[in-house]
């Protein structure tokens, strides 16, 4: 008797194990949901991406706040893609606390970026010479955007469901160029003009990955799709709300793979790089334009999905460090004089561009009274192999190249602009070199190698975390 109930036990213990193991496996599988949710401003809502106030007339494409949320277990993270030029601090802050209050997921864990269109709203510093209407709206809008943002969060974790993740890295050289060179009197020109006579060569080399990160269901049903690339979104220009050549590419890949995918795309590390081929003299404006990059990309985009390699679900790990980082420092006499420039906009005698640049960079930095500015870097990580690094400027490529290069996880993707928006960040090289986006620079040399580095060592902890290895025991 005793014998068979020491074996009657054992199977019930054995079930119970079974069962648990069941609960556990159940509980850790991969999850994903997605949403799109409309954040155009109304008409009159002056427009961003330039140094003087241009009000909108109306809208070619809706601007959206895309959201993807994937959960592994008990952790949740949210990666949301704004058609926006930037999205300063203020903004992020509002919306991790609206994200967090409703659906549990912590700032750590939510990582907010701009895809950096120039046809969109403008987002701050020069609103000023705006009129009272306009400036009105711009202020709805503002209180309005943090909720928009939580919204995209809240709906796509009402659409979370059993998922897959692949990603593959495809290779697009054709669309992108560096937009500093060196030239013939020895300075550096900054978009210097297609088919100009006197550039010798560009300062630097573009960054042709395209990352490409796709949640399904397991019966292979489309949710959503991650694409990332580096190059600067001022190519359709005009008074219309645009979310430039993002749209194009959204689009098309919904008409490949059906209109419940969502598209969310984002900028890499484009701080030097643009759209403009100097050595064709084809004019390169308008929605034409945009069509063409996104035309192109998109394909690239498609052809990637023949390569995607599903990733093991892991471990979703979120993290934040707080970077400080010097600023120039600005006088009185500083001050007074840019208040002079960016008196004299739009009348005759008008300053020459150079000198609006610094005169918006004096008056910025003057708030900062000669604190440095806090940058957030983020890292968010599924599992050993997909990481997404979160950088709040616009970053010169090497940088983004040099994060890559020491990542320990082979699809390592770089959203810029992203969790805040502290202008240029040029690499130490290109200090020395000035022009446009040194003179514009909020912050002192050597920043951001500061970022970098950051990003590194997160990157490095998330991973040891997950597989315990030794850096050296990477395998690439």
């Amino acid at each position: 008797m005793q014998v068979v109930l020491f074996k009657r036990k054992v199977v019930l213990l054995v079930a119970l194990a079974a069962v648990l193991v069941g609960t556990v496996a159940q509980a850790a599988e991969l999850r994903a949901g997605r949403a799109a949710v409309d954040i155009t401003p109304s008409k009159g809502m002056p427009m961003a991406g330039y140094y003087h106030v241009r009000l909108n007339e109306g809208t070619h494409d809706e601007l959206q706040s895309k959201a993807i949320v994937f959960e592994y277990g008990s952790e949740r993270a949210a990666l949301v893609a704004l058609d926006l030029v930037s999205i300063p601090k203020r903004f992020v802050v509002e919306a991790r606390r609206l994200i967090e209050a409703r659906n549990g997921i912590p700032a750590s864990h939510v990582m907010i970026s701009a895809t950096h269109s120039h046809t969109g709203p403008s987002m701050g510093s020069r609103l000023q010479r705006a009129d009272n209407k306009a400036a009105k709206i711009a202020a709805d809008y503002h209180k309005a955007l943090p909720g928009l943002i939580a919204e995209s969060v809240e709906q796509a974790v009402a659409d979370l469901q059993p998922a897959t993740v692949s990603a593959a890295v495809g290779h697009e050289d054709s669309i992108s160029f560096i937009r500093r060179f060196r030239m013939e009197d020895g300075s550096t020109g900054w978009n210097p003009g297609k088919l100009n006579p006197n550039i010798i060569e560009p300062l630097g080399e573009i960054d042709p990955a395209v990352p490409v990160v796709y949640f399904e269901t397991p019966d292979q049903k489309p949710l959503a799709t991650y694409v990332n690339f580096a190059n600067h979104l001022d190519t359709v220009g005009g008074m219309e709300f645009s979310a430039d050549y993002p749209y194009t590419v959204a689009k098309m890949l919904a008409e490949v793979r059906g209109p419940e995918m969502v598209t969310a795309f984002t900028i890499g590390t484009a701080g030097n790089i643009n759209h403009l081929d100097v050595k064709s003299g084809t004019p390169q404006k308008g929605h034409g334009e945009a069509a063409r990059i996104g035309t192109i990309l998109a394909g690239e985009v498609l052809r990637t999905f023949r390569k995607l390699e599903m990733a093991e679900p892991g471990a979703v790990q979120g993290s934040r460090r707080i970077v400080p980082l010097k600023t120039p420092t600005v006088t009185s006499e500083d001050v007074t004089w840019a208040q002079g420039v960016v008196d004299r906009y739009g009348k005759p005698g008008a300053s020459p561009f150079y000198d609006q640049v610094k005169a918006f960079k004096f008056l910025e930095l003057k708030e900062h009274n000669g604190k440095p500015i806090d940058a957030e870097v983020q890292v968010i990580t599924i599992g050993d192999e997909i990481a997404w690094v979160a950088l709040p400027g616009e970053i010169f490529v090497e940088l983004g190249q040099a994060i890559k290069l020491a990542s320990p996880y082979p699809i390592t993707i770089i959203a810029e602009l992203a969790n805040g928006s502290i202008g240029y960040v040029p690499d130490r090289r290109a200090y020395p070199q000035g022009a446009y986006e040194v003179i514009s620079a909020r912050v002192a040399e050597g920043s951001g190698e500061k970022m970098a580095e950051a990003a590194i060592d997160m990157l490095i902890e998330h991973h040891k975390t997950v597989t315990g290895d030794h850096p050296g025991s990477w395998k690439r």
